[in-house]
């Protein structure tokens, strides 16, 4: 059948969206694809630009490093720049994203099989795939670190396997190194909780098949392209839930040359067989994890079609040191899952947020929890336990703290560390860790340990010593009258109360903020004792 009306955006919808929000800058000079491209989005990341001001880049005249032109644009960051983008993919307000994740997954909706889909408005296969400029050759296959990557990858895919004997698909993101115009190399974790694509390649090893069929999506409706990175048990099919994401199926088709299912409205669909005997050599490449991958056996994939819409675009992730679009996709993902798994499978209601910690450490190594002031302390360790064993590749580092730290801002971490933790108290290491993803491999023998601190107030504590936000608030007007450099306001950034604070301070502050520290002094005065040991605590309400 032919695809009927979709409630769902595809890519190019999507594109369009963004430039109506003043999400995209469209780049119409020559960019190496080789030496330029990645470089030039990745400022954005670390040349000190806020998140919502990070933009999605889409590339219209792109060359590479042999001074080759591509007629294939290629757009970066389109799917999560920021949490603004992400959001406008999902079709919810950054607020509801948690909620429609829950939503998606408790109610998934099955595809709907079309015959006339436009991921094949164009199909090349056979000789066509062989030679220079043609096949994977012909793609605008950006280098994502270059000087340390060997090779244009795939980062922004979709990658559809079968279990052999279930028959269930699973969508993941794998990279994928260009090798030849008709072959190329999959990386899939095998670490424990890795790759669901992993475990269908060691059932067709177990089977005695020589190959397993696998499509490689390139430029998926976002609906689907939140799929890839996201966690979902072991036997689920993504497109179901893509489905519950979309509120309404997901348009799918055969694919031409394998007994797969793809998104009808991909842009690129890569078809092929991945070797399960032979492994080959690929890497280096630079990593989600923030280090570089060094070269290591993958599997092989030789490429029997390129499938693909008239006038593709090509998506491409900005991954390696985080903050980077990788880390934005999968940390508003992972969140709600945290938060989920402790406040409802838990049970521990006092959990308030879980922030995974993404500059450099990329979410995987650093987890806050945000506890309501008062837990009981019982609960607090729970809530440190669950979430560092959650995920096996998440939570090294666990932090409980109350409301008022920001879990985003080091410093605020810190200081609820250095005030509100009594170390031998406070502090406890798990041992027998695994190092899941990351430089070092637990099937390398290497283990790892876990650190679970609790930095809550465990009584009242004086206020922070900052002006109240009224007077902050004031001062700010003043300082853009001014015409001040433009601020961004850092929390803490205004004095509030932490318990141990009295109305009658209260009363004494706003008499001095008037001018009236005289009548302060007058009180003080009468509440002179004699016989009494300098820094003896006073009360003004008769407690000491």
């Amino acid at each position: 059948m032919s695809a009927p009306p979709r409630p769902y955006r595809d890519l190019r919808e999507h594109l369009g969206a963004l430039r109506d929000a003043g999400l995209l800058i469209t780049v119409d000079r020559p960019i190496d694809k080789d030496s330029e491209l990645h470089p030039l989005v990745r400022w954005q990341f670390v040349g000190g630009i806020a998140e919502a001001d990070r933009k999605a880049f889409l590339f219209t005249n792109i060359v590479d490093g042999l001074g080759r032109k591509y007629d294939i644009p290629v757009v970066v960051g389109a799917i999560a720049a920021n949490r603004e983008i992400y959001s406008i993919g999902m079709g919810a307000g950054i607020a509801d994203i948690q909620g429609k994740w829950d939503r998606a997954i408790a109610h998934p909706v099955k595809p709907r099989v079309v015959t006339d889909a436009p991921c094949h408005e164009i199909v090349i296969q056979g000789a066509d795939l062989l030679g220079e400029f043609k096949g994977l050759d012909a793609l605008p296959i950006p280098v994502s670190t270059p000087g340390f990557d060997s090779a244009p990858t795939l980062t922004a895919t979709n990658v559809i396997t079968k279990d052999p004997v279930t028959g269930v698909q699973n969508m993941g993101t794998y990279r994928a190194a260009l090798k030849a115009s008709d072959r190329l190399v999959v990386r899939m974790a095998t670490r424990v909780g890795g790759a669901d694509g992993y475990q269908h390649y060691l059932a067709h090893q177990q089977r005695g098949d020589k190959e397993m069929p696998c499509a490689i999506v390139l430029g998926c409706p976002p609906a689907v392209a939140f799929m890839g990175p996201q966690k979902l048990p072991a036997g689920v099919d993504e497109l179901d839930v893509a489905g519950g994401l979309a509120g309404g199926p997901i348009n799918i088709a055969r694919c031409k040359t394998v007994d797969l299912m793809a998104p009808a409205e991909s842009e690129i669909v890569i078809e092929g067989y991945i070797d399960t005997q032979y492994v080959e050599p690929e890497a280096p490449f630079g990593e989600s994890h923030g280090h570089v991958a060094l070269e290591e056996y993958n599997m092989p994939m030789r490429v029997t079609a390129i499938t693909r819409r008239r006038n593709p675009v090509i998506p491409s992730y900005i991954s390696q040191v985080a903050p980077s679009e990788s880390s934005v996709i999968k940390r508003v993902a992972y969140e709600p899952l945290f938060l989920d798994h402790l406040r409802n499978t838990l049970g521990i209601k006092g959990v308030k947020r879980v922030s995974l910690h993404e500059p450099l450490t990329g979410l995987l190594r650093v987890t806050t929890i945000v506890v309501d002031q008062g837990m009981p302390r019982t609960e607090i360790w729970r809530a440190l336990y669950g979430a560092a064993f959650f995920k096996g590749d998440c939570g090294k580092i666990c932090i409980a703290v109350n409301e008022d730290i920001d879990p985003d801002n080091a410093d605020a971490l810190f200081w609820a560390l250095a005030y509100r933790s009594n170390p031998i108290k406070d502090i406890r290491v798990v041992e027998s860790r695994g190092q899941g993803h990351g430089p070092q491999r637990e099937h390398e023998g290497a283990e790892d340990s876990t650190l679970l601190m609790d930095a809550t107030m465990k009584s009242g504590m004086p206020p922070l010593a900052l002006p109240k936000k009224p007077y902050m608030e004031s001062s700010k007007r003043i300082w853009e009258e001014l015409g001040l450099p433009a601020l961004r306001p850092q929390s803490p950034w205004f004095g509030y109360s932490l318990g141990d604070w009295m109305p009658q301070w209260d009363a004494a502050a706003e008499r001095a903020a008037a001018g009236h520290y005289l009548e302060n002094g007058r009180i003080s005065a009468r509440q002179k004792r004699k016989g009494l040991k300098p820094e003896t605590k006073f009360r003004p309400d008769g407690g000491e």
